[in-house]
């Protein structure tokens, strides 16, 4: 790509705050937002339709192919910093060489804390669902390519999220805007049509809400899980600006 378009990958798992980055993110005059541009190239190349709430609307809406998706991703847009909402689970079966060309955020989530939150909409997950194995072959990928690395962690982002923000507009070579902050409650036109099994909580928010530890019992059958996860985590964690 030779324009001097910005273009980001935040590569998320799912229950985090990745949907309340973008609101963020679009918030800015000089910025443009995808929601989960791969979605329906995953749902076709796994078998995550059978049980994924939404996926016969999510496959008739959007681009099934994952490297038409990338070509959009790499083409003309019509402002100079784009921001694609990701889920690192959605890279199936892709050439990754076109990450090397944006720049990359990995958001985590203390495992302990996402896991029953996904298990109210998916109820057996897998560490193929939940991404933080995955993120770690981002890592690793971007680290084989000398590439620059930003992780983020969503409760460090809740904590202070005006110093993280500053921190991350920094790392990704822009001004941090002050619009960042808040957005009105409600939909934006932005989200994917999924919106409606996934958004509620942000929906009503009209900025990053404080972070709250859960207080609910761990459920015991993800504890298994639970184990696989937290390795990945913790590696990410340590990386992760604050």
């Amino acid at each position: 790509m030779s324009d001097n378009t910005i273009r980001i990958n935040l590569w998320a798992g799912p229950r985090n705050i990745s949907t309340a980055l973008m609101y963020s993110f679009a918030q800015r005059a000089d910025m443009t937002v995808y929601d989960e541009p791969l979605y329906a190239h995953y749902l076709a190349t796994t078998t995550a339709n059978e049980y994924h709430p939404g996926s016969e609307e999510i496959l008739a809406t959007m681009e099934n192919d994952g490297s038409k998706v990338v070509e959009m991703m790499q083409g003309q847009h019509l402002s100079p910093f784009v921001f694609f909402k990701q889920m690192t689970h959605h890279l199936v079966d892709l050439d990754w060489s076109f990450m090397t060309d944006m720049v990359n955020i990995i958001l985590t989530r203390d495992p302990r804390e996402m896991l029953p939150s996904y298990a109210e909409q998916i109820n057996q997950p897998t560490l193929k669902d939940v991404g933080y194995a995955a993120h770690i072959k981002v890592l690793e990928f971007l680290q084989k390519h000398n590439q620059p690395i930003i992780v983020l962690d969503g409760k460090k982002v809740l904590l202070n999220p005006k110093k993280v923000l500053k921190k991350l507009s920094a790392a990704i070579g822009i001004p941090f805007d002050e619009a960042m902050l808040s957005w009105e409650a409600g939909a934006r036109p932005e989200d994917g049509c999924w919106a409606k099994y996934w958004y509620k909580s942000v929906h009503k928010s009209t900025g990053f809400a404080p972070y709250q530890p859960k207080s609910s019992p761990f459920p015991g059958h993800l504890e298994e899980l639970y184990a696989e996860c937290l390795p990945h985590y913790e590696r990410l964690e340590k990386m992760a600006l604050e």
